[in-house]
C-alpha cells in the first residue's frame, strides 16, 4: 500500500447538520483513516501482513497513527514531515451514510532520492496506490507485479506509467474528473455504483458489471466501504483471480465494512474467505 493517512474523529448525528443548525454528536472515537491506512489494513486482514509505503508529520498525531496502524497488523514505513498530520472530521448519521470535512493539506510520500527507505518495495504481488508523487508511483510499478490505483492519486497518474487497474466511484464527480485523463494508462477501469453494484472495462473493449454482495449483517457506517472495496480487488488480481472473481471478492470486501463502525470495525479477513 503506498497512500496517504489522515487522523479522523468520528461522530454520529442524527442528521448532517443545516446552515446555522447546532446538532449533538454522539460517540466520538478517533483513528487514523483515509484512503491509504484503510485500505492498507484491510490487506493485512486477507494477506496476513501488509506495508504502507506513507507520509505523517512529527507530532503527536503522527505518532498515534504509526502505533495504531501497527497494531492492526500493518508494517509503517512512514517519511515524518514538519507539517502537521492532516485531520479530518467525519459525521455518521442515522442513515449509516457519512461526511468527512478535512483540516490540513494531504501529506504524500516521496519517492525521490533520500525521501524514504523503500527497499522493501520489490518483489511484491501487488500494490494499492492511493498517493505520492511521479518516483512513488514509478517505485511502485517496478516492485509490483500488480498495480492498483486510485484517480485521487492525482498528478502522478497519467504521466505513462502503466497501471493493471484503476479503481473509482461512479457516483463521485471528483474522482470521475480526475479518471477522465488517466484511463488509457489502466488495463482495466472499474466503477463502484454503491448498492448497485458497479461495471467494469478493458483496454481491449471487454465490459461487465458485478452485482453487490449480500449483507452479513445491518448496514451501520459507510465510512471505509470503497477503501476496502480496492484493497480486496488489489489483493484477488494479486491472488491471481481474474477480475469477475477479484471484484466479487471485492463487493464482499465493501459489504462487510458497512455492517461495522468506524473503517476497522468489520473487515473481512483470511479465515472468512472459505
Amino acid at each position: 500500500m503506498v497512500g496517504h493517512v489522515e487522523w479522523v474523529q468520528f461522530a454520529h448525528v442524527p442528521h448532517v447538520p443545516r446552515a446555522g443548525e447546532v446538532v449533538h454528536a454522539t460517540a466520538p472515537f478517533e483513528e487514523p483513516a483515509g484512503g491509504g491506512a484503510v485500505a492498507a489494513v484491510q490487506l493485512a486482514r486477507l494477506a496476513g501482513r501488509a506495508g504502507l509505503f506513507t507520509a505523517l508529520g512529527t507530532d503527536a498525531h503522527g505518532d498515534a497513527s504509526m502505533s495504531r496502524l501497527s497494531a492492526l497488523g500493518v508494517e509503517v514505513h512512514a517519511m515524518r514531515l514538519a507539517d502537521p498530520t492532516r485531520r479530518a472530521l467525519t459525521l455518521l448519521d442515522d442513515a449509516g451514510e457519512r461526511t468527512i470535512t478535512t483540516l490540513g493539506s494531504r501529506l504524500e510520500p516521496r519517492g525521490g532520492s533520500g525521501a524514504a527507505d523503500w527497499s522493501e518495495l520489490g518483489g511484491l504481488d501487488g500494490v494499492y496506490f492511493t498517493a505520492g508523487d511521479l518516483a512513488a508511483l514509478q517505485i511502485a510499478r517496478e516492485g509490483s507485479r500488480v498495480l492498483v490505483a486510485s484517480p485521487r492519486a492525482g498528478a502522478a497518474l497519467g504521466r505513462g506509467v502503466r497501471l493493471d487497474a484503476l479503481v473509482l466511484s461512479g457516483e463521485d464527480e471528483i474522482e470521475l474528473r480526475a479518471a477522465a485523463g488517466v484511463e488509457e494508462n489502466a488495463d482495466v477501469v472499474v466503477r463502484t455504483e454503491g448498492a448497485r453494484g458497479g461495471s467494469y472495462r478493458t483496454r481491449e473493449g471487454r465490459a461487465g458489471r458485478w452485482d453487490p454482495a449480500a449483507l452479513e449483517g445491518e448496514p451501520l457506517d459507510s465510512y471505509g466501504c470503497g477503501d476496502s472495496f480496492a484493497a480486496g480487488f488489489t489483493f484477488g488480481l494479486a491472488a491471481g483471480m481474474g477480475i469477475e472473481r477479484a471484484l466479487a471478492l471485492a463487493a464482499r470486501c465493501g459489504a462487510v465494512c458497512l455492517t461495522g463502525t468506524g473503517p476497522y470495525g468489520r473487515q473481512l479477513d483470511a479465515a472468512s474467505l472459505g
